[in-house]
């Protein structure tokens, strides 16, 4: 296992340049990076002028600006150096876990990151832990229940829960519960005055932010895991052991639990990691921006619209590291389910 976990390391690193390389490639044929944005909002500025206006000089904005300023910007911004070398300049901050500094925000993007990661991670916990709270069980009483009515209304209402984005829901959810009714907040994780609240109502003002967020993102990242698990139930209930196990004369509930669901939860336990990572950074972009919630996916959105590329291609570099991290942890939980699995 040693030789394996090393190997798929030095797989990760051309996985790392390959996806830094591509996307770096890509901005460099991007309009409107920050050195065109600085250029016209100088100039807009300068031709905006009353004083410029009045006595008929400068009017630099169809002029254009100096040469030598617009290369004091590039120099700003780092652009003055050649494509090749700032390549290589942030490949060696990235190797020391220095990711930059935004142009915007005039912050760190590890900061940044760090202040986005609550909302990302409050979005990302209960949606894992929600789902399959309800999906393993779910999935069990389908398996056992195949073919009845119970198993055809639950498939269908898993089936149309899925064919449903979470935004169009999470759209519906607003306008009837936080707009009509007015139940819910309509934006924010916590209330403006939160800090003042007892511990007790901090918890219940949370609970009430989230909910329909939650909501909208739970609906649909069930019923994955819900047929998952029938079918892997429904393999397992049809093997040699299990009807051994009936022939002996054990207890019908005692074969499901005891033998059944330690062999069919195999490829359900196996997913938890990339599931419970990937509910942190992955498909709350949408849900983030309804509900005004200011996580990683907003930062992201908000990053690629106004060109920051350090915050691009440092939350890029921070994704895809946690990414290919989770996809070697999944591999190597196989072998702690089922020991006869053997990597050579």
């Amino acid at each position: 296992m040693a030789a394996y976990i090393f190997k798929r390391l030095l797989l990760m690193l051309p996985t790392l340049f390959g996806v830094l390389l591509l996307t770096f490639v890509v901005i460099q044929f991007v309009p409107g990076g920050p050195v065109e944005q600085m250029v016209a909002q100088l100039q807009g500025r300068d031709s905006g002028g009353e004083g410029a206006a009045a006595s008929g000089a400068g009017y630099r904005g169809r002029q254009g600006l100096d040469p030598q300023r617009i290369e004091e910007i590039k120099a700003f911004y780092g652009f003055d150096k050649p494509a090749p070398e700032r390549f290589w300049r942030m490949l060696k901050s990235f190797a020391q876990f220095d990711l930059g500094q935004s142009f915007y925000q005039r912050k760190g993007v590890w900061e940044l990151i760090k202040e986005k990661m609550p909302v990302s991670i409050s979005l990302g916990l209960w949606t894992f832990f929600i789902s399959y709270l309800i999906a393993v069980p779910l999935g069990v009483a389908k398996a056992v229940r195949a073919g009845s009515r119970f198993d055809f209304v639950t498939t269908l209402i898993v089936l149309v829960g899925y064919a449903i984005p979470g935004f169009v829901l999470g759209v519906a959810l607003l306008v009837v519960f936080g707009g009509q009714l007015q139940w819910f907040p309509l934006r924010g994780l916590v209330s403006s005055n939160w800090e003042q609240m007892s511990w007790g109502a901090r918890i219940v003002d949370y609970l009430w932010h989230i909910t329909l967020p939650v909501t909208a993102m739970v609906l649909g990242s069930f019923a994955v895991t819900a047929m998952l698990t029938k079918n892997s139930f429904l393999e397992e209930i049809r093997k040699q052991y299990v009807l051994t196990a009936r022939a002996k004369g054990l207890d019908e509930r005692r074969v499901l639990w005891k033998h059944v669901f330690r062999n069919a939860l195999i490829p359900i336990i196996t997913g938890f990691p990339a599931a419970f990572i990937g509910a942190f950074f992955t498909g709350s972009l949408l849900i983030e921006t309804l509900f005004s919630l200011d996580g990683l996916g907003l930062l992201s959105y908000e990053s690629v619209i106004r060109r920051d590329y350090p915050v691009v291609l440092g939350t890029l570099f921070f994704f895809t590291l946690i990414g290919l991290v989770t996809k070697l942890l999944s591999d190597l939980s196989y072998v702690l389910v089922d020991p006869r699995v053997k990597f050579d």
